[in-house]
């Protein structure tokens, strides 16, 4: 097993801080929200684009698995421990995992932590362009975080493809 290096442990501190940074902003949303915003009230926010609605969702992403927060909870707190604990190994990782990876899991913790405190989880960014679910911030920064990572990893699949099909061409024209 690789050694923890001076780099892995300011990575690991900037991850941490970064995570920290983002669950707070999250939750400090949420507040805002739930103390100014009734329920199912819509406020708008950027004209045609976006309004804030205060919705409670007692299950995930579009209300899948609606009204078992608990069981949510700890599926979403195992994975999290799992993934904290590939973050902390001494692995050579390409940048954009330890990038990526620290953006979903304080997404998903800040919603973990929602469902815990609250019983569901304050959702609140309505887009009036699209018909969509109302989502949060933890909800975009899911989808980012996890949109990039499938970015990359289909570009790392046409790369290796790519790079396979030269060397059977090599091999064939020997």
């Amino acid at each position: 097993m690789k050694k923890y290096t001076k780099k892995k442990i300011l990575t690991l501190f900037l991850q941490l801080s970064g995570m920290a940074a983002l669950i707070g902003i999250d939750l400090f949303i949420k507040k805002i929200v739930v103390d100014n915003i009734a329920l199912y009230e819509e406020v708008g926010f950027i004209k045609g684009l976006f309004s804030w609605t205060y919705v409670q969702n007692t299950g995930m992403a579009w209300s899948m698995f609606d009204g078992n927060p608990r069981l949510l909870s700890l599926v979403t707190g195992i994975i999290i421990a799992a993934v904290l604990i590939y973050l902390i190994l001494p692995l050579k990782r390409p940048l954009v995992y330890d990038i990526c990876i620290p953006i979903i899991v304080a997404g998903g913790t800040a919603n973990m932590i929602d469902r815990m405190t609250r019983g569901f989880v304050v959702d609140f960014i309505k887009t009036l362009f699209v018909d969509f679910p109302v989502y949060n911030f933890a909800d975009c920064l899911i989808t980012c975080g996890a949109f990039s990572l499938i970015i990359y990893l289909i570009y790392e699949i046409v790369r290796d493809t790519k790079a396979e099909k030269k060397k059977a061409e090599g091999k064939d024209s020997e």
